[in-house]
């Protein structure tokens, strides 16, 4: 859905405003989930979707990481691919291009075969990004593991940044995941371009870097923010307990669709909390290390005895989900305790609301400097002994974001870039002239194939 999302309103902006019609091949190696099934089935006219037949993972190892199927299960529809892209070769309106998400760049073997251009469309970062593009020259320059450097890496155009944070992936050079990385990042020169979903004053430096001119360098195209808005009261529990909290008072606390804790962490968190004195929206998973094995299946049980009873008063404890774009847009929300994950950060950009940086996984860690050091929306706690945040440190940072001076000032930088992020996408916006300059690529294209 992270990716899905960012990719629906783009291609929206391709209908709407550029007259193209748009279809969605998805790969799947299973049954959808009724989220990904209402989302294909509620697309708007002019936005169609196959869905290729599931791949079976049945020869795999229970262990095989999560980012390796997804690139399995690409690697595996590329017959099935082929055949939709055949068929709508064959149909009476051209093909203009293939856009991939930032992991299939397989499938530009299946584009070249039919004269398809090839394009990446990039739903984290630019400086993720900028760190991919760069990645086969460091990988030759450098021997060691890059968490072991003395120094911070200098990814072009980017804050430095340390070796260990780094996205997972290339955290151990020998492992498959790094090797698939590797390759894939070399097949990013293939592309013609590449569509990022950001804006200039998110990552300035880093997409001036991405757009200077070089051979074989694919063009970059900054066409953010696309998120997804919020909708209509859906009559969510937690929309209704805002509904009587003070404006701009809560501070949102939400992990990601996958992002869960220990339960020593997870402890910590609650404590913090409480201790904080903030009014809090949490939306809980079930620790990671002990649910499994306890057979526990409610995460609300994993809560410290009678928390809900201490914190009635303040806090709203909302199990595994919650309408989260509509939360951030609420007029109560006035803080978010966030993964870093990017659509995560582009919804807090889009409302203004300031952020308390809780880096998980995946490329996270970088999301979370880019927040800290370069824009200053965002306070970090640190991290104690054996991993854990203490629930001293958690109460003083939530405070400090909701009430303190920092916290002021994070709020009038996160206004300011609220402001901007509603300018980049009007008619004149630099993001509605960046796709405007790619559609009109698109279209010379389309009146070249015509003339022949």
């Amino acid at each position: 859905m992270g990716y899905l999302i960012p990719l629906r309103e783009f291609a929206k902006r391709l209908v709407l405003t550029q007259n193209f019609s748009v279809t969605f091949i998805v790969p799947n190696n299973g049954p959808l989930s009724a989220c990904q099934k209402s989302f294909l089935n509620s697309l708007p006219v002019g936005i169609n979707y196959v869905l290729l037949p599931p791949v079976n993972f049945d020869d795999l190892y229970n262990d095989v990481i999560r980012v390796m199927r997804v690139a399995l299960t690409l690697s595996r529809s590329l017959p099935s691919l082929r055949d939709v892209l055949k068929s709508l070769v064959s149909s009476s309106r051209p093909v203009v291009a293939l856009v991939v998400d930032l992991v299939a760049t397989e499938a530009f073997d299946v584009a070249a075969e039919l004269n398809i251009a090839p394009y990446i469309f990039f739903a984290s970062t630019a400086m993720t990004l900028s760190l991919l593009l760069y990645l086969p020259k460091l990988d030759e320059s450098i021997t060691c593991e890059y968490r072991d450097l003395a120094g911070p890496v200098q990814i072009p155009g980017c804050t430095p940044v340390h070796g260990k944070d780094l996205l997972d992936q290339v955290q151990d050079r020998k492992s498959g995941a790094y090797k698939w990385l590797l390759d894939f990042a070399k097949r990013y020169s293939l592309a013609e371009g590449i569509l990022v979903n950001r804006f200039r004053a998110l990552e300035g430096g880093a997409i001036k870097a991405l757009q200077e001119e070089e051979p074989g360098k694919p063009s970059v195209y900054p066409i953010g923010q696309l998120v997804q808005m919020s909708g209509a009261d859906d009559g969510s529990e937690g929309l209704r307990w805002l509904d009587d909290q003070p404006r701009g008072s809560v501070l949102f606390v939400a992990f990601g669709s996958i992002g869960t804790h220990s339960c020593d962490q997870f402890t910590e968190l609650a404590f913090g909390l409480e201790m904080s004195e903030q009014r809090f929206l949490w939306v809980v998973r079930s620790p990671n290390d002990k649910a499994a094995l306890s057979g526990v299946n409610d995460p609300l049980d994993f809560l410290p005895n009678e928390f809900l009873d201490r914190t009635r008063g303040f806090g709203l404890v909302v199990p595994s989900w919650a309408p989260q774009a509509q939360i951030l847009n609420h007029g109560s929300t006035g803080g978010f305790l966030t993964h870093c994950g990017w659509n995560s950060i582009l919804e807090s950009v889009v409302n203004g609301v300031p952020l308390i940086a809780w880096p998980l996984y995946a490329e996270q860690k970088m999301n979370a400097l880019i927040l800290t050091e370069d824009l200053k929306v965002a306070m970090r706690p640190k991290v104690g002994e054996h991993g854990v945040t203490g629930r001293i440190e958690i109460a003083k940072v939530l405070k400090g974001l909701m009430e303190g001076e920092e916290g002021n000032a994070i709020q009038n930088r996160m206004k300011d870039l609220k402001d901007t992020a509603g300018m980049v996408l009007s008619e004149d916006g630099d993001s509605t002239k960046s796709l405007s300059e790619l559609a009109q690529k698109w279209k010379n294209k389309i009146d070249r194939e015509l003339e022949d």
